[in-house]
């Protein structure tokens, strides 16, 4: 860290945000209400069409498609309701089809966070009739899409630029989950891993403040009780349970990878088939259809068998039922192409393990296993530990458990980003070729000043030079051979006795001024007499902005309280900023070395040294001209 003395630095700020903020935060609470309207909206149409397909009525109340009673006819129904959720995809939207968080990604990054208008209709119908007719999907992807649809929509109306569409956009998806499981804090969660790719006040407000408000209002429309109740633990976990948890999670790794790779897998053998994408659903469909048949309860959402498990039920034959019928009937649909979400149907199967490894495990609650590795699946497979932690908190409101979910998510998250290149989530964007990093660091052009890399040493004219001092410039550098023309230097300044910028040459007009017929001629009428500049405390990332905006290489740097030049900054010296970000990842050194004994003189004196080194860096009033400046401008010179 610098210490920064001069008046300039009152531009530079801890955070980029400004009144618009403000503004994005109102029309969030409006995405806010949206993203839970339309949560309750979807809900009930699931509610209706599983009414409609398996028991013949009309009703929009809670029905379970895994206690029907119709027994080998039940098979056709996934196979109808992919038929017509294909004819939707061909005719109404393709942007339906799959399970709505790439969609979401791939909109805020590669679209402009523009979704068209019909999406917000046609994917919750075509979400309902798949999960209604039996598909074992969620109901929170397509929620999450459906409440980014709401929010871009929104964000359209307005004129706003692409980075607010987004914000909107993403405050939409979180105020859907936050809806959908009535989980406002692992909604704002989930935006920050996995859709706002940044972490600045700009987005973040407005987002929480979305995820509260159709938090808030879901209380009102469907209740305040959690979403799957759950004994409190009031007992301490012991200590020995927690590498058991590691354990879990590393389990729960390995899961979500063959879940990962299912999904992969069924989608090439989907797109290998003969005839068009249309008719992957329903075929998809018979899969599960025949699943249903064997283990009726994977159909659907399968919240009743989520409760079970947390209720405590051990039966072996619910993990077969879990891990195998629910694993082969998920993956193969999703593979298909249809429409639906993936949250629930992990954590059904994450549960399904966890009801496994309770029987060999230390009993710690009633459904603890379960809700571990739930949570440690969802962690692995999509890449957001932290969400997949507190969402398991507030699903059950059960925070005794707090400690091994932190460690089985960590364990399962650790394990997938090492042994895969890409998640569940990413695989289809990066088969269209869009390549993303899930990782959030500073960037170094915003921790780099100007004044750490201009050029402090460099040639510069009087603003009453003459072509005929431009014509000895030539003769020197011509004297000089391929050395001169190889100089870093490309822009030349013109500057008044006191120092200040007067313009801006560059190398091929001082060229051409030097081979000028009038010798006399002024050198400033053909300055660029109101360059762009930067100050020597901007950033980096200023410096390059203005260079990309200007379409030039070279700036000179300018103090703005009084206008001096300071020196040159080149494109090349943004790359400096670049190579320091890379030798803090790469160069490793020993900082200390133990010696006996350990607080001798010779350890005190190091210490002192390097607590001297504060003084000794830190710059002196205006003087930007250093030794280490100078020797390293003359040796590039020489």
């Amino acid at each position: 860290m610098t210490k920064q003395k001069n008046a300039e630095d009152s531009s530079l700020r801890d955070y980029s945000a400004d009144s618009r903020m403000v503004m994005l935060s109102g029309l969030a609470v409006i995405a806010g209400a949206a993203g839970a309207g339309l949560s309750w909206v979807l809900l009930r149409l699931i509610f209706l069409a599983t009414n409609a397909f398996y028991y013949h009525r009309w009703s929009a109340a809670f029905a379970d498609p895994g206690a029907n009673t119709l027994g080998w006819k039940a098979v056709f129904l996934p196979v109808i309701g992919g038929l017509v959720v294909g004819l939707f995809a061909r005719y109404g939207s393709d942007r339906i089809r799959g399970h709505g968080m790439p969609e979401a990604i791939e909109a805020v990054l590669m679209r402009g966070a523009k979704i068209s208008p019909r999406i917000t209709v046609i994917k919750p119908v075509a979400t309902a009739i798949a999960i209604g007719s039996g598909g074992p999907f969620g109901a929170e992807g397509p929620i999450i899409m459906t409440g980014g649809a709401a929010g871009s929509l929104l964000a359209q109306l307005f004129r706003m630029s692409d980075a607010e569409r987004s914000t909107l956009l993403v405050a939409g998806a979180a105020a859907g989950m936050s809806a959908t499981f009535l989980a406002p804090l692992s909604a704002i969660l989930l935006a920050v891993e996995l859709l706002l790719f940044e972490w600045r006040p700009r987005s973040l407000v407005p987002v929480a403040v979305a995820s509260v408000t159709a938090a808030a209002l879901r209380r009102l429309l469907l209740g305040s009780f959690p979403v799957f109740p759950m004994a409190v633990t009031t007992v301490t976990i012991p200590e020995k349970t927690m590498p058991l948890a590691i354990v879990a999670g590393l389990l729960a790794g390995l899961l979500a990878i063959v879940l990962t790779k299912g999904v992969h897998f069924f989608e090439e053998m989907f797109e290998k088939l003969p005839f068009h994408w249309m008719w992957w659903p329903a075929v998809g469909g018979i899969g599960i259809g025949l699943g249903g048949l064997i283990y009726p309860p994977a159909l659907g959402v399968g919240y009743p068998v989520i409760q079970r498990m947390l209720n405590g039920e051990m039966a072996w034959g619910m993990v077969f039922g879990v891990l195998v019928v629910k694993s082969l009937m998920w993956t193969s649909s999703l593979g298909s192409g249809t429409s639906g979400g993936i949250l629930a149907p992990q954590l059904m199967i994450g549960g399904g393990l966890g009801v496994a490894l309770a029987h060999f495990f230390p009993v710690l609650v009633p459904g603890a296993w379960p809700l571990i590795c739930m949570a440690a699946v969802l962690a692995g497979s999509i890449g957001v530990p932290l969400t997949a932690a507190v969402l398991a908190v507030e699903l059950t409101h059960n925070s005794g458990l707090s400690l091994p979910l932190l460690l089985a998510c960590m364990s399962a998250y650790g394990l997938n980003v090492l042994l895969q290149k890409r998640s569940i989530l990413t695989e289809r964007l990066a088969k269209r070729g869009y390549h993303l990093v899930r990782e959030y660091s500073v960037d170094p052009m915003e921790t780099t000043t100007v004044r750490e890399v201009m050029h402090t040493s460099l040639f510069a004219l009087p603003e009453n030079a003459t072509h005929k001092d431009a014509a000895a410039w030539f003769a020197s550098m011509q004297a000089r051979g391929s050395k001169g023309w190889s100089h870093w230097q490309r822009l030349f300044p013109l500057v008044d006795a006191e120092g200040k910028l007067a313009g801006v040459l560059t190398r091929g007009k001082l060229i051409e001024a030097a081979q000028h017929i009038d010798a006399e001629g002024s050198l400033l009428t053909e300055a660029v007499k109101t360059p762009v500049y930067v100050a020597p405390y901007d950033t980096l990332r200023v410096a390059v902005t203005e260079m990309g905006k200007n379409n030039v290489t070279a700036l000179p740097v300018v103090r703005t309280s009084d206008g001096k030049l300071m020196g040159l900054i080149q494109i090349a010296d943004l790359l400096q900023a670049r190579t320091k970000a890379g030798l803090r990842e790469t160069e490793r050194e020993r900082v200390m070395r133990p010696r006996w004994p350990f607080a001798g003189s010779r350890q005190a004196e190091a210490v002192a040294g390097i607590a001297e080194l504060d003084g000794d860096l830190a710059p002196g009033g205006d003087n930007l001209i250093t030794n280490r400046g100078f020797r390293e401008t003359e040796n590039q010179s020489n």
